[in-house]
């Protein structure tokens, strides 16, 4: 008995040993994890491994964000696909547009409250996400995306602002119809997309009330009415 006790210890102390060598191989001698295997999804467990490695390769110079990536993938079939084609690279720099969410009160005092800020810089364009809302719905992000992405050059007007917050408006219609339980959030984010959604209604799914909302902004108050591109008042969605 005693020797098949030293037996068992013996087999139990090799076991160890082994398990311990395997924590301490040579580097060269680790397994081998490839770079593009698929890592754990929120967003897009319903890829497979290529198709999850392509997205994040055709976002690379977007954002590695998984979040903001599924936002803006949120904007195919929706009236706001042009944005989300911009957000790519089909803008008017031919770049695409770096997307991540800051302290906005670091670049600027007066632009601490804001929910978004768009911003040329060296013929690239980069949208900058208030950081109160990382935790905001992807569905409300992309509809804020939808309209940030109309900004694509130093110049803006009444008439931009008016097709973008009508833009917004439209995409989040959409989204909150197909995730209505987004639209039940207490988010800021969300309150604000609800009242677009509501001027959007009340105009009867036309600009009217949101124009009337643009015009009225103090913020807004000295820019022209028109800029390039947006030289009709009644640009349509």
């Amino acid at each position: 008995m005693k020797k098949m006790r030293t037996k068992i210890v013996n087999f139990a102390l090799i076991a160890l040993m082994l398990s311990n060598m395997a924590y301490c191989l040579p580097d060269d001698k680790k397994p081998i994890v490839k770079e593009d295997e698929k890592k754990q999804s929120l967003y897009f467990s319903n890829l497979s491994d290529e198709q999850y490695t392509q997205l994040k390769k055709m976002y690379k110079k977007v954002t590695d964000d998984e979040k903001l990536i599924y936002a803006v993938e949120l904007l195919s079939s929706t009236p706001g696909e042009f944005s989300r084609n911009a957000i790519l690279g089909k803008n008017l720099t031919m770049k695409p547009v770096k997307i991540e969410f800051r302290n906005l009160g670091e670049m600027s005092k007066k632009h601490a409250s804001f929910d978004a800020l768009g911003y040329k810089r060296k013929n690239k364009l980069y949208i900058y996400i208030n950081q109160k809302h990382e935790d905001a719905p992807p569905s409300a992000l992309a509809a804020l995306l939808a309209h940030e992405a109309i900004h694509q050059d130093e110049f803006n007007s009444l008439n931009e602002e008016t097709y973008a917050w009508t833009l917004e408006a439209v995409v989040w219609y959409n989204l909150s119809k197909k995730f209505p339980e987004d639209a039940k959030k207490m988010h800021p984010l969300v309150n604000r997309e609800n009242t677009l959604k509501m001027l959007l209604e009340k105009g009867d799914y036309t600009n009217k009330y949101i124009r009337k909302s643009v015009y009225s902004n103090p913020g807004y108050s000295n820019l022209n009415s028109r800029s390039p591109g947006f030289e009709d008042p009644e640009e349509k969605l």
